[in-house]
């Protein structure tokens, strides 16, 4: 009679135990359209993992309904409630590790985080900004690019570290800036690419694939550049089957 139980290899004797699904935090404040990116490879089992938990420090944040209809823990929990950031990164840091997190993925989350929050997780949380690092490190990326005229921008994906924006990026995905170019239509096109490259690097994290250093990222061993891995305009317009010849 066959019972049911670990996979045996008969010819060496060994009994497997069946790999634990890799289990992921998500951070946001706001509609959480990477968020939904990230839920969809997962739906098609292509993020390498399970998102257990979606947090907001904001109730009325879109992405939690997204959660919701997704099947996954949606929590509030709201950071005016706290005297200090300490505090309320201190309450976080607990409901993080409530659901023993393998990876924290932030998406949207709009707070500085406090040293101590940082260092409790370092190594295991990445970062989406909407530009093409180091440059236009902080807010209003768009309208700071077509400011000074930029032919290029983009977004990058980032090790979180205690320096705002400076963690070690991961992979870059790039964008030609057209004539004419407006904050909106500069804002879609780059939102394109941030929902088609933060899968990529969560599942390498989710993989054993991408890993932190005290020297910088790496990726199956190997040291990844400054700029991390790079998509250029005419490779991330082929992946989104977008006109790459965006001046014509």
């Amino acid at each position: 009679m066959n019972e049911r139980g670990p996979s045996r290899d008969t010819l060496n004797d060994f009994a497997s135990e069946p790999a634990s699904t890799r289990r992921v935090v998500v951070l946001i404040s706001g509609s959480g359209s990477n968020l939904q990116a990230l839920i969809d490879e997962q739906t098609h089992d292509r993020l390498g993992g399970e998102i257990v938990a979606v947090i907001s420090n904001q109730p009325t944040a879109f992405g939690l309904i997204r959660a919701k209809e997704a099947g996954i823990d949606a929590v509030v929990l709201p950071h005016r409630e706290y005297d200090s950031r300490e505090a309320y990164d201190g309450a976080l840091i607990k409901v993080i590790e409530r659901h023993e997190p393998d990876l924290i993925v932030l998406a949207g989350f709009m707070r500085i985080l406090t040293p101590r929050f940082v260092q409790r997780f370092l190594g295991r949380m990445l970062n989406i900004h909407p530009s093409l690092l180091p440059a236009y490190q902080g807010l209003h990326t768009h309208a700071r690019a077509l400011a000074d005229g930029v032919a290029e921008h983009g977004c990058s994906v980032h090790f979180v570290t205690e320096e705002l924006d400076g963690g070690p990026v991961v992979i870059q995905a790039a964008v030609e800036v057209a004539e004419g170019e407006t904050e909106a239509t500069l804002k879609e096109k780059v939102h394109a690419r941030e929902h088609l490259i933060y899968p990529i690097a969560v599942k390498w994290c989710l993989e054993g694939r991408l890993q932190f250093t005290p020297e910088g990222a790496t990726l199956d061993g190997m040291p990844l550049p400054p700029r991390g891995v790079c998509l250029s305009h005419a490779d991330a317009a082929e992946e989104l089957d977008e006109d790459p010849d965006v001046r014509a």
